[in-house]
């Protein structure tokens, strides 16, 4: 059983999510710090023990938590487990009204979309790859938030990382335009995407450029939460209509780009996201303001199912995560 060190909290995990990342950990050791590794990050669950300087938390609390195995390499960090050590400051009250498989979908994305928007310190996530500097102002309780005028389009809106960058971006001001597949409109209007463009139209380019110009001047730029070959040629199709501006990755940035256009890329675990959980999650999630989006897809239960599981999101899911309950 681990023991809470200063500052931290264990864990009876009772939900657990998947991220692409988990698939890169175990196939490429990408993150690996030592074998046997536990890795994952997302879980929901009961506190079972706190350190004693922990005051936000006690035992038999539910929360849901963002873990730090991707930069500490710790076993007891993993997830996928049975009991899990946390970090104080990237967990959050998760309300009774929510279910564990719900609220696990959110800790990862949290973090990811938080260092999407937020940032305002520069920095680098690998060498010669920056992270972003969107410098966003923390999102608000106040409903409806007080907008601004800036204008943010997310492509890939119906992803985890890009339904939540919508909420948190919404509920900071900012004017979403969301690019996604038709068939995850309603998804993307929940998170409150202000105009949603289906990202097989031929017209995209077109359509997107129109309503960022009739927006006004606070274009900042896209964050492109999906970032592969196939999202980046209309990514830089619109940017390049507009003039230029900034491109947000969730994975590696393209290669050779325009001298009007700056790239950087998003790591989800940054200390930008720890007021999102300390301040702002529980409140959110209690009034209705923050939602638990895209909704899971349970494989089964029991950790004997992680490898299914992760099977199921290698081949592809869309507008869910992908979650085993223990």
């Amino acid at each position: 059983m681990p023991t809470p060190k200063t500052g931290e909290l264990v864990v009876q995990n009772a939900a657990v999510a998947m991220n692409g990342v988990d698939n890169w950990m175990l196939e490429a050791g990408v993150f690996v710090k030592q074998w046997p590794a536990i890795i994952r990050n997302d879980v929901a669950g009961i506190v079972y023990a706190t350190s004693p300087d922990v005051q936000r938390f006690k035992k038999g609390d539910r929360v849901i938590r963002h873990g730090m195995t991707l930069v500490t390499g710790r076993p007891e960090d993993g997830a996928f487990a049975l009991y899990t050590v946390v970090r104080a400051d990237r967990a959050a009250i998760l309300p009774e009204s929510i279910a564990f498989t719900e609220g696990v979908v959110m800790p990862l994305a949290v973090g990811a979309a938080a260092c999407a928007l937020f940032l305002q310190k520069p920095g680098e996530v690998m060498p010669g790859v920056p992270l972003p500097l969107l410098g966003l102002p923390y999102p608000s309780l106040q409903h409806p938030p007080t907008l601004s005028s800036k204008t943010l389009i997310i492509y890939g809106g119906s992803s985890t990382v890009g339904s939540t960058a919508t909420q948190l971006a919404t509920a900071a001001g900012v004017t979403v335009f969301a690019i996604t597949g038709a068939h995850n409109f309603t998804l993307s209007q929940r998170c409150g995407a202000a105009q949603i463009f289906d990202h097989k139209d031929a017209a995209v380019v077109d359509k997107v450029v129109e309503a960022v110009a009739k927006s006004g001047p606070g274009f900042i730029g896209i964050f492109d939460a999906i970032a592969n070959p196939e999202t980046y040629p209309t990514d830089l199709a619109i940017l390049a209509t507009l003039g230029g501006g900034h491109l947000v990755c969730s994975h590696p940035p393209p290669a050779n780009l325009p001298a009007n256009v700056t790239a950087s890329m998003i790591f989800s675990v940054n200390d930008v996201s720890i007021p999102v959980f300390t301040d702002y999650i529980t409140p959110a999630l209690q009034a209705g303001k923050l939602q638990c989006l895209p909704k899971p897809i349970v494989v089964r239960k029991g950790l004997e199912h992680i490898q299914d599981a992760l099977k199921k999101l290698k081949e592809g899911v869309s507008a869910g995560k992908v979650v085993v309950e223990l």
